[in-house]
C-alpha cells in the first residue's frame, strides 16, 4: 500500500497542471525566507503552476509520504491508476488541499483493499 501512495503522490503532480488556465512560478507561494508551506498549497495552485515545480513538488511529497511509511520503493503502475482519481479529485475541487486530495484518494485505496486503518 505504502508502495501505492508513493506513486500517487511521484506522479500526480504530473498531469495535474492540465487543471490550470495560468501558470505561475511555484516561489509565488514562498513566504519571506523562500519556504513554502506544503501542506497548505491548494488543487488550484497545484495546477496553476510550471510543470518542473510541479514536478519539484512531486518529490518532495513523495519523500514526504515514503518518509513517514519508512519506504524507499515506488509501484508505478498502481500510481498512474490512483494518480488520475487525485487529479479528477482536484479538478472537482481546487478550493481543497492537495494533502486532503490526497487522504480522500488514500481512503478510497485502502477501502477498496479491505485495509482498516482504525
Amino acid at each position: 500500500m505504502t508502495r501505492i501512495l508513493a506513486a500517487i503522490v511521484a506522479s500526480i503532480v504530473f498531469t495535474a497542471p492540465s487543471i490550470a488556465t495560468a501558470q505561475v512560478p511555484l516561489t509565488s507561494y514562498a513566504d519571506a525566507k523562500g519556504f513554502i508551506d506544503v501542506q497548505t498549497l491548494t488543487c488550484a495552485q497545484l495546477a496553476g503552476t510550471f510543470q518542473e515545480d510541479a514536478d519539484l513538488l512531486s518529490a518532495w511529497y513523495s519523500g514526504w509520504y515514503n518518509g513517514l511509511a519508512k519506504k524507499h520503493y515506488l509501484d508505478l503502475k498502481r500510481g498512474k491508476v490512483v494518480e488520475h482519481e487525485v487529479i479528477v479529485y482536484c479538478k472537482a475541487n481546487p478550493e481543497k488541499k492537495i494533502t486532503e486530495a490526497l487522504a480522500v484518494v488514500f481512503n478510497d485505496e485502502r477501502a477498496k483493499q479491505g485495509i482498516d486503518m482504525k
